[in-house]
């Protein structure tokens, strides 16, 4: 007898994801601390590798946002096209193994600093779109 309390939802567009906003502001935060740090501090291996992990899950849900946004212009746009040079590069950095280093630490929390300066490039991109025409 099968009695799970749970449902497995098939979403294979994301639009449920795409209906939650992005928590910005603490990883923002995140990002420019980590960024800070110099060859001095010091924190547990297992500390940079827990940080590393906050900040590559982030990293890939904003990829998904902007490649949500990017979807939304035309194919043959400079904007989308640099968007999918972006994101290819993405995923190459996000499939690297996750070190619990400074380094690695450093490289993840620019990646996403990168995805939210393409994100608001995009949503740019997008505003005169969303514009309605007046009538003249």
């Amino acid at each position: 007898m099968h009695t799970s309390s749970h449902t497995v939802l098939y979403d294979p567009d994301g639009l449920i994801e795409a209906e939650l906003p992005l928590d910005r502001e603490p990883y923002e935060s995140l990002v420019k601390a980590v960024l800070a740090w110099t060859s001095e501090d010091t924190l547990a291996e297992r500390d940079y590798e827990q940080i590393g992990l906050q900040l590559t899950g982030h990293a890939r849900a904003v990829a998904s946002d902007v490649r949500r946004r990017a979807n939304q212009l035309p194919k043959s746009s400079g904007p989308r096209a640099l968007t999918d040079v972006v994101l290819r590069e993405a995923e190459g950095r996000l499939s690297a193994t996750l070190e619990g280093t400074v380094r690695c630490v450093q490289n993840r929390a620019r990646l996403v600093r990168a995805l939210y300066e393409r994100l608001d490039r995009l949503e740019a991109a997008l505003a005169p779109e969303r514009v309605a025409p007046s009538g003249g």
